[in-house]
């Protein structure tokens, strides 16, 4: 399997959504989805790579964040506009067999999709993610950003994550 590299976004404190130094990786054309059920391929693939799919669904519509675990999201099926990184983030298509990782942090919300939108999220083993939506210049919602610990590899190509990332 040819490994497939993310494209790497990266934004600031917009004082209301904390975001993360760390990047946000995004992989195009990720995972190869087919099938009556095309979630599970993506599934599967997390899986594979330490990060057991947690639920089946969508992306809010309205800007959260997490601030005890990173976020891979994979689009099983349909297309979603997203905005990433608050109100001052990044808007970008997501479509079927992309991956996006989001570091704890990172802004994210829905801006419109198709009908048949299924996304699939998943975190590192043993996490019950946390959802926020203003964390405005709280400085214990940035601690716990900052202290969640880095997963052993990433979800796509099981590779050491953010090692050379910084």
């Amino acid at each position: 399997m040819t490994e497939i590299q993310p494209e790497a976004l990266s934004f600031a404190d917009d004082g209301a959504v904390p975001n993360n130094p760390l990047p946000l990786l995004l992989w195009r054309g990720a995972v190869e989805l087919q099938g009556p059920d095309p979630a599970a391929a993506f599934e599967r693939r997390v899986a594979a790579n330490g990060w057991p799919p947690s639920w089946r669904n969508g992306v809010y519509a309205y800007v959260h964040f997490h601030t005890n675990t990173h976020e891979t999201l994979g689009i099983a099926a349909g297309r979603v506009r997203v905005r990433l990184g608050g109100s001052g983030g990044a808007v970008v298509e997501l479509k079927a067999g992309d991956v996006v990782l989001i570091p704890a942090g990172v802004g994210h919300e829905n801006l419109g999709a198709s009908d048949d939108l299924l996304v699939v999220g998943a975190y590192p083993p043993g996490v019950r993610e946390d959802l926020l939506r203003d964390a405005s210049d709280d400085a214990e919602v940035r601690a716990r950003i900052a202290a969640v610990p880095r997963p052993a590899r990433d979800p796509v190509n099981g590779k050491a994550l953010w090692a050379d990332r910084r």
